[in-house]
């Protein structure tokens, strides 16, 4: 069977380059009894292609189940999957066939398997390899013969990687990878899904027809479609249902798309980026790099005064000046510095060449710096808390840490 009759078949629409080689996947595995791992994103019509491959192979007419394993629940799933011996556990009144048992000689369909606990992993592992099951509170070996077609939305490698799913299972389960392409990479499909749907719709509801203006049929193929198949369907089926004019407008489809699209005219949706909470040792490199700058620019503005020594220096503004970068630079608790700009004494040779000369004193008590992290981290915490008046979230947004982190650090610090 070629690729259009089994898009008629099957009721799938659209012409992308992308889809056909996923059909084109679909066929040629299905004939064979190795398993498949159908990869896509919520929406993107994942169980449709399970259907495909059940349909177009020898297991046809044997039975067919579709599990959504995110579904159930962790406790249960096991009796689900593989059945239970009467009072295997709490409320297990009497015996149960599992999944694994009743569809015998047919296809059971796994959809999100990366939401499949680890315990279930190791028993449905042995099922593929051996095709041996035990039920819950039984010792007896079952035997069973299932083909397994599994699906998930999310990275299972990267899964494997993080521990959250067994990497034995996730190459025996990837024997033939078929991953069905989102609808945003499928935009010359978009347009054709939505007449389809709208078509159905409006002959289900019995309202007119639906047709969009350029505009809008620009914004339909542009969109991000994060939802997929599904999203589209959904959107059409409200057009059908709510709308009173049947001309759809640019600005009444956007009215229909998330609100973070917005009014622009390529909706797209942008994931805001987490913002990254700082350690202990981070904040001290923070406080030193500022203490580095605002030496740099006390160095500039005495090498400005220094060239410009001919001219009539105010003593006093650049006194200020360098006073009030200095208080900028944390010191130590027991230390105290004042800067002053004193015109010099006369000397002739400084008078010759640079006109007014000056020097800088430095009156400061030499007290030996504590080089404690603690303390150094205390007093950068209780100087953003003065600088913003207590408001821990200004406090923490100046120091480049979460708020949260600022509040445990008061509690640990006891400030």
């Amino acid at each position: 069977m070629d690729i259009q009759e089994i898009k008629q078949r099957f009721g799938i629409i659209g012409n992308s380059p992308l889809l056909n080689r996923a059909i084109d996947i679909a066929n040629q595995v299905a004939p064979t009894d190795i398993s498949v791992l159908i990869t896509g994103e919520s929406g993107s019509g994942k169980e449709v292609f399970s259907h495909i491959i059940h349909q177009m192979s020898a297991r046809k007419h044997g039975p067919f189940i579709a599990v959504n394993c995110g579904a159930i629940p962790e406790g249960t799933i096991d009796s689900e999957l593989f059945g239970h011996e009467k009072g295997a556990y709490t409320g297990a009144v009497g015996e149960r066939k599992g999944y694994f048992e009743t569809v015998n000689g047919g296809t059971i369909f796994l959809d999100e398997i990366g939401e499949m606990p680890l315990g279930t992993q190791a028993r449905l592992l042995r099922v593929l390899e051996s095709g041996q099951f035990i039920k819950v509170g039984s010792s007896k070996v079952e035997k069973t013969n299932v083909r397994v077609i599994a699906a998930t939305n999310v990275d299972i490698f990267e899964a494997v990687k993080e521990g959250k799913f067994r990497e034995d299972l996730y190459y025996r389960l990837n024997t033939v990878p078929l991953r069905i392409p989102p609808l945003r990479d499928r935009k010359e499909d978009v347009y054709l899904l939505f007449r389809k749907f709208t078509s159905d719709f409006t002959a289900k509801y019995r309202t007119p027809p639906i047709q969009l203006d350029e505009d809008a049929q620009q914004v339909l193929s542009n969109y991000s479609w994060p939802g997929n198949v599904r999203q589209l369907r959904n959107m059409a089926e409200q057009l059908a249902v709510l709308e009173r004019d049947r001309v759809i407008t640019a600005q009444t489809l956007l009215t229909y798309l998330p609100q973070d699209a917005g009014n622009r005219n390529l909706p797209m949706r942008l994931e805001s980026q987490p913002k990254e909470d700082f350690s202990e040792r981070d904040i001290l490199y923070k406080v030193l790099f500022d203490m580095k700058r605002d030496m740099v620019e006390l160095k500039k503005l005495v090498a400005n005064i220094i060239e410009h020594g001919g001219a009539q220096v105010n003593y006093a503004d650049h006194s200020q000046a360098i006073n009030q970068l200095y208080q900028d630079i944390e010191l130590p608790n027991n230390a105290d510095a004042q800067f002053t700009l004193q015109q010099p004494v006369n000397n002739p040779v400084n008078n010759v060449q640079h006109g007014n000369d000056y020097h800088i004193t430095h009156e400061a008590e030499e007290v030996e710096e504590s080089l404690s992290l603690v303390e150094k981290e205390s007093d950068l915490i209780r100087k953003a808390l003065r600088k913003h008046k207590g408001k821990r979230k200004l406090a923490a947004n100046e120091l480049g840490i979460s708020e949260r982190t600022l509040y445990r650090k008061i509690k640990e610090l006891n400030l």
